[in-house]
């Protein structure tokens, strides 16, 4: 409100300044100016009203930035600008840094100062853009609040800055934070007693998954965590589905695809995990890809040169009438001897390999026989090779509810929230990456 002028006799109302054409085109441009160093800036820096862009001459706060302020804030939140991206969190959570970015969200590291560890923080992208993104973040968000193993990323907090449901568009997902992964150090010489402990992580961590009626579907190098005592942990259930779902063949990274997801079994079963965990540990043993087909099928072309041209009893089970031909018109390659293939390797790491490989699902190992095997006798435990308490509820799945519908469910659940302490394995490997 402009104040009254006490000068005079009248208690007029002070005259209110106009400012030129000129001055207007001035100070806008002068705005202008300051995004653009502003957007220029590689640091992120945290966001108050006196650091948020302001013009007098546009109507004060840029729109985007109104609609953000206009909307209930919850207290004890800060806001933090990272690469081009307004993040919104609370004051327990510091040094934010940019760890990556991707089609779905993008992740920083943070400091818990409630609990002095380091954690990792994923901002879903537009969740609600669509109800193919809200169902795939709702999914997201109950596969890693069901989650509760040493080797399976799971939930520390989830949060939203909104105090209402009315404008409620982002949330933040915590998770452990791990220094890398196993893609990163794929070229790295593996040790067989790193290879034993690192699989056996793996295989102690789909146990657990499939014990919860889920299937991975996605397993390569790269959602892998790692740390520097090498503790492993399964990440990224974007493509998880529950056993009982209708599966579609263009799921895993090619190379670590099973077969049977390529000949697209609609009913495949949890094995095809065990398949991607013997793909990745063929590529620790020698350096290399073991599967690298150009499209699918070269890479099931690939495969046959390695396990050798099917039976007809295997034949028999295709569903697919074109896979079926295609593979009778492939020459009859008998199967590789895996010893000559990885000559160097410990002989019960190949006979493992040969019972995770094996073409027929019916024949090749589950999680639990294969953590069973003698290659991991070293570091067995089998305290620590637990199944989920319950199975995942997947009720939902085959709804198709709105956008609206989806988002409801997802506040409710980050309202409800609970976190549970988690239980990572106490003992040490003695390694190092």
């Amino acid at each position: 409100m402009p104040h009254l002028c006490q000068c005079g006799g009248g208690g007029r109302r002070a005259k209110r300044h106009v400012p030129s054409r000129s001055q207007q085109l001035k100070t806008e441009k002068e705005t202008r100016w300051s995004l653009f160093y502003q957007r220029r800036r590689p640091h992120s820096r945290a966001l108050t009203p006196e650091t948020l862009p302001y013009s007098s001459t546009l109507g004060g706060w840029h729109s985007h930035t109104r609609r953000a302020m206009n909307i209930a804030r919850r207290r004890g939140f800060y806001r933090q600008e990272v690469n081009n991206t307004l993040w919104e969190l609370p004051r327990r959570y510091t040094s934010l840094h940019p760890l990556g970015s991707g089609a779905y969200g993008s992740v920083c590291s943070a400091i818990d100062k409630k609990t002095g560890e380091k954690v990792a923080i994923k901002k879903l992208c537009r969740p609600f853009q669509s109800e193919i993104f809200a169902k795939r973040a709702y999914r997201e968000l109950m596969l890693l609040k069901h989650m509760q193993h040493e080797n399976v990323i799971g939930l520390l907090d989830v949060f939203t800055s909104t105090a209402s449901y009315q404008g409620f568009q982002d949330f933040y997902l915590v998770m452990p934070y791990m220094r890398t992964d196993l893609q990163k150090i794929m070229g790295h010489e593996f040790s067989d007693e790193k290879i034993q402990y690192l699989v056996y992580q793996m295989l102690k961590g789909l146990k657990y998954i499939h014990s919860a009626g889920i299937i991975h579907r996605d397993l390569k190098p790269s959602n892998l965590a790692v740390n520097e005592d090498c503790q492993l942990k399964i990440l990224d259930f974007g493509l998880a589905r529950h056993a009982d779902a209708e599966m579609t063949g263009y799921v895993v990274t090619r190379w670590y695809r099973a077969p049977e997801v390529i000949l697209n079994w609609m009913h495949y079963n949890q094995t095809v995990d065990i398949w991607s965990i013997g793909c990745i540990m063929a590529e620790m043993l020698t350096g290399k890809t073991l599967f690298k087909g150009k499209d699918y099928l070269d890479q099931l072309t690939q495969i046959l040169k390695v396990t050798g041209h099917p039976g007809e009893d295997f034949l028999e089970k295709l569903e697919d009438k074109a896979a079926k031909s295609y593979i009778k018109s492939l020459p009859k390659i008998p199967k590789k001897d895996l010893s000559v293939l990885f000559p160097k390797a410990n002989p019960q790491a190949v006979d493992l390999l040969d019972k995770m490989l094996q073409l027929d699902v019916e024949k090749r190992l589950t999680a639990t026989e294969a953590l069973a095997h003698p290659f991991f006798d070293q570091f067995r435990d089998v305290e620590e090779e637990t199944e989920a308490q319950q199975s995942y509820d997947d009720s939902l799945e085959h709804e198709k509810l709105s956008i609206d519908e989806w988002k409801k469910l997802i506040y409710k659940e980050i309202l409800s929230f609970s976190p549970i302490a988690r239980k990572d394995s106490k003992k040490q490997s003695g390694m190092s990456l």
